[in-house]
């Protein structure tokens, strides 16, 4: 995502040629014990419980060219999320890999070439970032991005909830929920887009790699299972303040499971339903609306919609097949602490019927499993956090998430968890 500046143009001879930033978050998580009839697999640890993740980003970035740049990021991760990120399908730590390891380990996550062309229109400042160099471009632009990095850096970006070391920490706030966008487990894969701007609209269009199997570690190359994506924006004031909405549409096209399938043949074999044994080649279709408004200088608001096939299971992501979600972030100028933040959020997700019929018949989805399900119901999450800016490159956030039918399902649960996170950056 691109970060203008509304200040005077810089000079072309200002443009940054190179660039090396970095980050590093930590995150404690706990839950208290929780009611719970009955657990399997993947279902969240009803007992006392605390896990942490760390992981730490060097970005490092060159402008080989006039409207080029190419970027390389290289990670390290250690922790886990709550049981192994495992039992909520709405997650609470979107810092917290599906590749939990006690030990740091360090993997090359982005590697990218980006392009742009300038087509009029007056001249914007993009300001200096982790994988953007600070320079100028035109109003009226292409961009073309190609490489490895995530779908989420293009598409499904929101101003208030898009960026678990800063604002919301919820896989399901941060992003559309039932967006089941093309990722290793880690977030990443290889693609290309193309952006186009023309003054208050843009539109992009996307393609990347699949994993070769369902949440895995492996991608496919060379696009044999693929996502197409494709997000129209258009951007407007309303009394004076800035909004957007954005409307994204994306096809999956891999080996997937059929719910129904799965569960007719666990009839049949009278064991656990299976995905894996009835996978096959098919098309996943999904779309959301996505919109943010400032109220203010100092207030703004967010909503998300999607939905998504829910016959097929999902491939990438979690296990929402409908996500609802709203909420504000809001400046703490009032309080005299102008760099704190302020946000809430409602996050309400579902399942396809044939998705709970899959879960009853003992299936396992990408977090969600409890080896029953006697009682579904939709998955409901609160959050609320509080960001203090202590130093201009250090911020420190409590973080609260209430979350009533954990893996939807109504006879565990409700689950509070309270977080504790730890982010500098420069």
């Amino acid at each position: 995502m691109l970060l203008l500046a509304s200040s005077p143009a810089l000079a072309a001879a200002d443009a940054e040629t190179w660039a090396v930033h970095g980050q590093a978050t930590a995150i404690e998580q706990y839950h208290p014990a929780f009611r719970s009839g009955f657990r399997g697999p993947n279902s969240l640890d009803p007992g006392s419980r605390g896990d942490e993740t760390l992981n730490a980003t060097v970005y490092g970035g060159v402008r080989p060219w006039d409207g080029g740049e190419a970027w390389g990021d290289f990670e390290m991760d250690q922790g886990f999320g709550l049981s192994d990120t495992l039992g909520v399908a709405g997650f609470t730590n979107g810092q917290g890999s599906k590749v939990g390891k006690a030990v740091p380990y360090f993997r090359l996550h982005r590697l990218f070439f980006r392009q742009s062309f300038d087509l009029g229109g007056d001249d914007v400042d993009i300001v200096p970032a982790a994988n953007q160099l600070g320079g100028t471009r035109s109003a009226d632009n292409i961009i073309l991005t190609l490489g490895k990095f995530s779908a989420t850096d293009i598409f499904d970006t929101n101003t208030y909830a898009h960026d678990a070391s800063q604002d919301f920490l919820n896989w399901a706030v941060i992003d559309a929920g039932a967006f089941d966008y093309a990722a290793d487990a880690w977030g990443y894969s290889y693609g290309g887009t193309a952006e186009s701007n023309r003054g208050d609209w843009s539109l992009r269009a996307g393609l990347f790699d699949m994993s070769r199997v369902p949440n895995g570690t492996e991608l496919v190359r060379g696009f044999g299972q693929y996502q197409l994506d494709a997000e129209i924006e258009r951007r407007f004031q309303l009394g004076g303040h800035d909004g957007k909405i954005k409307l994204l549409g994306w096809m999956s096209r891999a080996r997937m499971g059929d719910y129904n399938d799965a569960t007719a043949l666990a009839v049949v074999q009278r064991q656990p339903a299976n995905i894996a044994l009835v996978r096959r080649p098919a098309t996943r279709l999904g779309g959301e609306v996505n919109a943010e408004q400032a109220l203010s200088d100092d207030l703004g608001v967010f909503f998300r919609a999607s939905l998504a096939d829910g016959s097929k299971e999902s491939y990438e992501f979690t296990d929402i097949d409908r996500s609802f979600q709203g909420g504000f972030s809001w400046k703490a100028t009032d309080w005299g602490r102008k760099d704190d933040t302020v946000g809430l959020a409602l996050e309400d997700a579902a399942l396809s019927q044939s998705g709970l019929k899959f879960l009853a018949a003992g299936g396992l989805g990408i977090l969600v499993g409890d080896g029953a399900l006697y009682r579904a119901n939709d998955e409901k999450i609160v959050e609320a956090y509080y960001n203090a800016a202590l130093l201009s490159a250090f911020a420190v956030t409590l973080d609260y998430q209430f979350i009533a039918n954990p893996a939807y399902n109504a006879d565990r649960g409700p689950v509070s968890v309270l977080g504790l996170r730890l982010h500098t950056q420069f």
